[in-house]
């Protein structure tokens, strides 16, 4: 039984171990047993509305976060990190525009997604490159299992 609560809804899943790849992830960042993270594969339709509604932006993105508890790296106590909607549409576009699987894709949007849920941003300079790091550092630690 896993020690964190890993949810995937909505289209199909292009990933057979996408959780195990959260569940590392949440290992790696020191996050508390019992934390949880909802991930929805959804189309281009439901993600224009979530990007207009929540980012005030037309059209579809590849991935969205929604934060909940506020938790971050090293938290203390399990909670609900948030949820991460993902546009598989528009990852098998950049797939084939990066030269990776759809399942490579996933796996950095989700990654991608997971470092928002925990506070970290690419606004600035100093937090792209901090969060991209960070993101290309768990990754690598992942190794090429997608």
């Amino acid at each position: 039984m896993s020690a964190y609560v890993v949810e995937i809804t909505g289209l199909p899943n292009p990933c057979a171990d996408l959780t195990a790849l959260i569940e590392h992830h949440l290992v790696e960042l020191g996050m508390p047993e019992g934390c949880e993270v909802s991930v929805a594969f959804v189309d281009e339709s439901e993600m224009s509305a979530l990007h207009e509604r929540w980012m005030g932006e037309a059209g579809p993105t590849d991935v969205l976060s929604f934060p909940m508890d506020e938790l971050v790296p090293r938290a203390a106590e399990p909670g609900v990190l948030g949820d991460i909607a993902v546009c598989i549409p528009v990852a098998e576009r950049q797939a084939e525009t990066h030269g990776r699987s759809l399942c490579a894709e996933v796996g950095f949007l989700v990654t991608h997604g997971t470092l928002h849920l925990l506070g970290y941003d690419h606004a600035t300079e100093e937090e792209y490159r901090e969060m991209f790091a960070l993101q290309d550092s768990l990754l690598e630690s992942w190794g090429n299992r997608t």
